[in-house]
């Protein structure tokens, strides 16, 4: 759509000077664009299709705003007739509205969320400031201005003010503005290689895709889908939870990451380590590549063996992958 349309992955290799040889191809899975670029990759790549590829992902939120790309604008309301210029046979309703839902349909409080959401902002300024982003940031100038570091990570957190804010969503709501993903613009990219072609061109191999999967859920829940994700990629790996030594669990909204520590009983230490989408900010279709980069990094830094990133998306879909540090030691 817009700027972001005319399959950017195409115009943006040329203009990167990449040979013309080179083709291009712009999915969307909305908030699981990029990731399903990673998978999509590594599905080729496992084939015998492809040998090296470029996942990356786009937002620029601030240009092309939410929905543009939408002949329907999701409702606040939960019923029968919304949207019925857009019949789908189920109510297409906002994100935020999910949002809620969740949090009342897995009992968690506003308390809870907002200890969430503060401590997210905690981690991502001490990540920071500890330069745990350093080698994962590209420094870029902006007329003038170097920009090196999240510009959404914050110095001091007003905990009152969070307290204080009224739902964002629904007059009976949870979810207010402090409990969801910041608007975002941003990018991100992986580069994607097999065997074969990491040692033909000497690359140094960080990680390795052990298992990929993407499910649908139920479109008004929507949310909660990374929970069957993760099941069915724990079912698929053989891994177990307890062998994850980190979890990348996308904070589209703090519900969100609760309902899935809730069902799953995963230490809190273990999930977001640096801060998540609540202080980064939520770049839409970059996120995917944006969180694997956290996590082939945190797995490095702590020598963990297994990595797993889930993300919810809206319309009722969530994707997961499950990777293996190469540079783990016992």
């Amino acid at each position: 759509m817009s700027e972001q349309g005319s399959n950017i992955a195409r115009l943006s290799l040329l203009k990167a000077g990449f040979p013309c040889s080179v083709p291009g191809v712009q999915v969307n899975r909305k908030c699981g664009s990029s990731q399903t670029a990673i998978h999509l990759i590594s599905q080729a790549i496992s084939s015998g299709d492809m040998d090296l590829g470029i996942a990356c992902g786009v937002e620029m939120m601030s240009i092309v705003p939410l929905g543009s790309d939408a002949s329907y604008k999701p409702s606040l309301e939960l019923k029968s007739d919304a949207n019925i210029l857009f019949d789908v046979g189920y109510p297409l309703i906002h994100q935020g509205l999910s949002a809620d839902i969740i949090a009342k349909k897995y009992n968690i409080s506003k308390q809870e969320m907002e200890e969430f959401a503060i401590e997210s902002h905690k981690k991502a300024y001490l990540s920071t400031t500890n330069g745990h982003f350093n080698k994962q940031v590209l420094p870029i100038k902006i007329d003038g201005i170097l920009i090196n570091t999240d510009q959404g990570i914050r110095k001091e957190i007003d905990e009152d003010k969070i307290k204080r804010l009224k739902p964002a969503f629904s007059k009976d709501g949870l979810i207010t503005a402090a409990l969801a993903s910041q608007i975002s613009d941003g990018s991100a990219a992986v580069l994607l290689a097999s065997d074969t072609k990491c040692q033909q061109l000497n690359l140094n191999k960080r990680a390795r895709i052990v298992c990929r999967v993407t499910v649908g859920t139920d479109p008004i829940t929507m949310l909660d889908g990374i929970i069957p994700a993760t099941k069915k990629i724990i079912e698929k790996s053989g891994i177990s939870l307890d062998e994850i030594s980190v979890f990348e669990v996308n904070e589209a909204f703090a519900s969100v990451v609760l309902c899935w520590q809730k069902t799953f009983n995963v230490p809190l230490i273990k999930i977001n380590p640096n801060g998540g989408a609540i202080a980064h900010g939520h770049p839409l279709g970059a996120s995917g590549c944006i969180l694997m980069t956290k996590l082939v990094h945190e797995l490095e830094r702590v020598n963990g063996r297994f990595g797993l990133q889930t993300m919810c998306i809206g319309q009722g879909q969530a994707v997961a992958t499950l990777i293996e540090n190469c540079s783990y030691k016992m």
